[in-house]
């Protein structure tokens, strides 16, 4: 007979999978920066606008053809038409390349971990020089915690040509990762089930304890103030839009299959539309939850950094011009200064090339955002705090529960089309499949731990699933609506769930939804082709900043590849099949 289909164990565990999936790393450090790029607050306009009409539909769709199909992407979209195989083959394969780069953010958060015991956390100082007559000449150049990211944890190269060699304690520390995802789904969804309410509980418990820190913290009004202060003329530029709808999409994880395969295992009775609005709100709000903490970090890192400014103005002025100690303070100092311009013209203009422009404005103002944030950005502020080193923890040990989590939903997008398969699951166990797939990936993904690792870490992470997943997505629309049909999809889910679809739903499958992706999908391919030669940001040690350079042929080359690896599946799966359709009807047909 025939075996089973494994389930989840009640309905909780499948609601906390795909909450621990969804709110991943982009709720940290994509929301926030788009909150300060677009308006803070007002950026929550089109952002709720694009949940309602592309994140819930859509984020529904998919687990609802899961629930009512029953298997893994590949089976599901074959279900449905044998043509279009290739859509989940192609969400397979999209999978594949994230979990391949996104593991390598969970081998630096154990990385940062294991250093954030030591007294004092090794970023918050820079190193002496080989003479030890001073400081790291790329440390002063930069900053202590740009050093230790760049320098200590990438050592990275000068540019993507410089691979350089394997660095061996991330290599370990990405081996370690993966022996942790592969413990996590060794038993499907037996084991899974019950890591999912850690991974997703969790990182609430550590944003709390982080937000009422935060909002102790000096300068945390300054941050919060900035982020809900109204800039109303962002609602009228169309990129604020487009990066609500991009964020909603990617946020939720669409179109990679781990939807459809966590869905898969639900019973059919599950009221899906519920836990699909569910999910939903929770990814939302988090966002917003995560972006007030990180204000409120904004906030004291900014004021922090314009206060060291000040006193460090106050100090060059003090001395240059023998003022009494205490006299000159941040609330007098531009009237001072003022006044000493106009009285000693000749020698302040000798001090003037050494003053710097302190404006906690422009502090707030600089927008960060991914590895940047969390790894130079939140590091810069922890080694600030009092008890630095258990913040330190708390945050790293938070970023690996998100990481983890959202790998537990690449890894099933894989793993369930896999396990479906008669051929492979016939001669291989669970656990054999599980390991051979974490085996590959951990393989391919020491390329990352290389010294130019971290450029190619940014090309997978660019261009691996942007234009792919839009058209994926956009094909299971219209597989659904158009194929299978929406009648036959409605009539399916009644007698499924017992609940009939209403109007708004069949709407935004229809038209609304549809519509919106094409739009993406024209504004990312027209971004890309008017940029022209594409760039990305390589380290100057010298100048120790970032500086942009072209990518090599080569490279480019690769980024062709990535792209059309998973959307040349669409049409050659369907071309293929149809090839094969008509040899058969040929050997079929009657002879003369």
């Amino acid at each position: 007979m025939e075996k089973a289909r494994p389930l989840w164990a009640n309905p909780l565990q499948f609601v906390f999978a795909c909450i621990s999936y969804a709110v991943g790393l982009g709720n940290v450090w994509r929301f926030p920066y788009l909150c300060q790029m677009y308006g803070g607050g007002d950026f929550l306009v089109p952002y709720v606008i694009m949940l309602i009409v592309e994140g819930m539909p859509l984020l529904y769709l998919e687990l609802a053809v899961g629930q009512r199909m029953r298997q893994g992407s590949i089976g599901a979209w074959r279900t449905i038409s044998p043509y279009l195989g290739g859509v989940g083959l192609a969400s397979v394969v999209v999978s594949f390349f994230l979990s391949t780069y996104y593991n390598i953010i969970n081998a630096w958060a154990f990385w940062y971990l294991f250093h954030s015991f030591q007294d004092p956390l090794p970023w918050s100082v820079c190193p002496l020089n080989g003479n030890r007559t001073g400081y790291n000449e790329e440390c002063e150049t930069a900053s202590s915690t740009q050093y230790f990211w760049y320098r200590k944890t990438l050592n990275i190269a000068p540019s993507i040509q410089d691979s350089g060699g394997v660095q061996w304690e991330q290599a370990l520390c990405l081996i370690l990762a993966w022996l942790v995802v592969y413990l996590c789904i060794l038993r499907g969804t037996e084991s899974t089930g019950k890591v999912v309410y850690f991974t997703a509980l969790l990182p609430y418990c550590v944003l709390v304890i982080y937000l009422v820190r935060g909002l102790t913290l000096h300068g945390a009004t300054n941050g919060l103030a900035y982020m809900f202060t109204p800039k109303l003329e962002q609602l009228a530029n169309p990129k604020a839009w487009i990066n609500a709808a991009t964020q909603i999409f990617f946020s939720l994880g669409l179109g990679f299959g781990s939807l459809i395969a966590f869905a898969s295992y639900n019973q059919p009775s599950t009221n899906c539309q519920k836990h699909a609005i569910i999910v939903s709100l929770v990814n939302s709000s988090t966002s917003i939850f995560a972006s007030i903490v990180t204000f409120s970090i904004y906030g004291f890192k900014a004021t922090f950094n314009y206060e060291s400014c000040l006193n460090k103005v106050i100090l060059l002025l003090t001395n240059s011009f023998d003022l009494e100690d205490g006299f000159l303070t941040a609330s007098n100092l531009e009237q001072v200064k003022g006044y000493l311009a106009s009285a000693f013209p000749s020698r302040y203009s000798e001090v003037l090339p050494q003053m710097k422009n302190c404006s906690l404005e422009s502090e707030l103002a600089t927008a960060v955002q991914g590895t940047g944030l969390s790894f130079i950005v939140y590091t810069e502020a922890i080694k600030n705090m009092a008890a630095s080193q258990l913040w330190s923890v708390l945050y790293f040990f938070m970023l690996l529960m998100l990481g983890i989590g959202s790998m537990l939903g690449n890894t099933a997008a894989i793993l369930t089309p896999l396990t479906d398969s008669k051929l492979i699951s016939s001669h291989l166990p669970k656990e054999a499949i599980s390991g051979l797939v974490c085996l590959v990936n951990c393989a391919i993904g020491l390329v990352f731990t290389t010294e130019a690792g971290n450029y190619w870490f940014d090309i997978f992470n660019d261009y691996a699933a942007t234009l792919p997943l839009l058209l994926i997505v956009l094909v299971e629309i219209i597989a659904v609506c158009y194929v299978f049909g929406l009648r036959r999809f409605e009539s399916d889910l009644k007698a499924m769930t017992g609940r009939t679809l209403n109007w708004y739903w069949k709407a935004m499958w229809a038209g609304v939804s549809p519509l919106l992706i094409i739009s993406l999908f024209v504004f990312y391919l027209s971004d890309y082709i008017l940029t022209g030669t594409l760039q990305y940001q390589a380290w100057d040690a010298s100048q120790g900043q970032l500086v942009t350079k072209d990518y090599p042929l080569y490279a480019l080359a690769v980024i062709g590849l990535l792209v059309a690896a998973s959307t040349m599946c669409i049409p050659l799966v369907a071309l293929g099949t149809f090839i094969v359709r008509c040899l058969k009807r040929g050997d079929t047909a009657p002879m003369a």
